[in-house]
């Protein structure tokens, strides 16, 4: 509910509890039990940003949001606003687009893998240093050849390749090892049993398609998480491409009047569980600096302790629902929430947190100034529009009269990496046959050239044996003729003496 230009979610006694707009790009955290009213009072939020012409991006886990496209029970809320005072609340309808990654519930997620790039997805893939190095060549040799990676099977033809020319790409790069791209490998064929094959493809999905309005309203851009949230590491996949794909898209803007989007994670722990050390780094980092870009992030989850610190502690704006506390665990966790509000002399923070009823919160949030308001004990309002699940037909037709329907609802698979594989491959093995056919000639040349040689020398030798013999045949003439010569001079000299 807006008033005053501001968020109002509820009250506390006769006080109106406000978010104030232009901090909501410090970020927030709706925690709270099972049943204790976390997805209304996201709801509520939600709708007053729309209200503000702020568009929303809400992660429906529970797929019980889909309620936003259908105008509320004015009869059924009539109760709760009487006994908050509230008398000028209309009920409302506010405008969606739903979205699925697998399909079947919204319009198709899609987003080419070369665009989310080797850093990104060797973050979320959990890969070390070394493999993540490896996946940089992968990602260079495509660049090299010209070749786009559009989705998974790209990447897998393009770490084939690489694998099968390791020795000639450690050479130009550094160092590839049939280890890191079979670890690569074995990580790519994780994302594809978890819906990868369906997530990246063509066509991508335009960031600008969630930053609309309609009619003076900020889209409520719904992504059903039903079955993707089983899928923890394709949903972190989404959420940090999204992250990084607004901070890379967006001009840095500061401070703001009103934020520029408004990002709601619903069950935030699943974001969480198990992720690498490189991926809880990359999300710490993204929420840190994305408020400058003027987006805010709010995290939904059960219990404060389910959001790691380095992340809780970005979290200013805090609505705290009921905690259960049966176990030292849960007692400890409870006074961790209780401890970390701006603590009320006139309120119990511990007990309130584990006696309250469904759609009341405690509440902290910053002010005008930037500071955190002391925590009150708040009912908070009821949404505008329907809290029921709208029917399935009723969203399918939603979907197919959606200002966007048909413009991501077909794929389609350009000619990239594992398309033009297949040709690369033939004419690899046409060069080699070409390169073994020079070889053949060159070494036949080099045959023939040496046996021309062994020819030529047999004739110079033979030529050479003829001109020794023919100069020995003339020697010996000579010689014998001067021989001759001498024996008949010899001879004639004999002769005049005997005369």
């Amino acid at each position: 509910m807006i008033k005053d230009g501001k968020i109002m979610i509820g009250k506390a006694g006769e006080k109106e509890i406000c978010l104030i707009p232009s901090q909501l790009n410090r970020h927030g955290l709706i925690a709270g039990a099972s049943g204790t009213g976390k997805t209304v009072t996201l709801k509520v939020i939600a709708e007053s940003l729309s209200e503000l012409g702020v568009p929303t991006l809400i992660a429906d886990i529970k797929g019980d949001l889909s309620g936003m496209i259908v105008t509320g029970d004015a009869d059924g809320i009539a109760g709760r606003l009487e006994s908050m005072g509230i008398t000028d609340y209309e009920v409302r309808k506010y405008p969606v687009h739903f979205f699925d990654v697998y399909q079947n519930y919204g319009h198709p997620v899609r987003v080419k893998m070369q665009d989310m790039g080797p850093m990104l997805l060797s973050r979320i893939m959990g890969l070390t240093e070394t493999q993540e190095g490896v996946l940089n060549i992968i990602f260079r040799a495509a660049e090299d050849m010209d070749l786009d990676i559009i989705d998974l099977k790209d990447l897998q033809a393009m770490c084939t390749y690489v694998g099968e020319h390791a020795k000639d790409y450690t050479l130009q790069y550094g160092n590839v090892t049939k280890q890191s791209i079979g670890a690569i490998q074995r990580r790519l064929l994780q994302l594809e049993e978890q819906g990868g094959d369906l997530f990246f493809g063509m066509p991508s999905l335009n960031i600008d398609d969630w930053l609309g309005t309609e009619g003076g309203l900020g889209i409520m851009n719904m992504l059903e998480c039903e079955v993707l949230f089983q899928h923890p590491l394709l949903y972190s996949t989404f959420l940090l491409w999204m992250l990084n794909e607004l901070y890379n898209r967006l001009p840095e803007v500061g401070d703001c009047d009103k934020p520029k989007m408004v990002f709601f994670f619903d069950e935030a722990h699943l974001l969480f569980d198990d992720a690498p050390k490189q991926l809880m780094d990359k999300i710490e980092q993204t929420v840190k600096l994305i408020r400058s870009k003027g987006v805010g992030v709010f995290f939904c989850t059960q219990s404060p302790s389910d959001i790691p610190n380095s992340v809780l502690a970005q979290l200013s704006n805090r609505i705290q629902h009921s905690l259960r506390a049966y176990t030292p665990a849960e007692i400890k966790t409870v006074k961790q929430a209780a401890e970390s509000f701006r603590q009320n002399p006139d309120l119990n923070t511990i007990e309130t947190i584990t006696n309250m009823k469904t759609g009341t919160a405690l509440v902290s949030v910053l002010d005008e100034e930037g500071a955190p308001t002391m925590v009150e004990k708040t009912k908070i309002l009821p949404p505008r529009s329907s809290m029921a699940i709208a029917p399935e037909e009723v969203v399918r037709r939603y979907i197919e009269n959606d200002s966007i329907y048909g413009k991501y609802e077909k794929s389609f698979d350009p000619d990239s990496a594992y398309e033009a594989m297949d040709g690369i491959r033939r004419q690899e093995e046409e060069d080699r046959a070409i390169m073994e056919e020079q070889k053949k000639q060159a070494k036949l040349d080099e045959q023939r050239a040496k046996e021309e040689a062994r020819a030529q020398a047999r004739k110079e030798k033979q030529e050479k044996e003829w001109s020794d013999r023919l100069a020995r045949k003339a020697k010996n003439r000579l010689e014998n003729e001067a021989l001759s010569i001498g024996i008949r001079s010899a001879k004639k000299f004999l002769q005049g003496l005997l005369k």
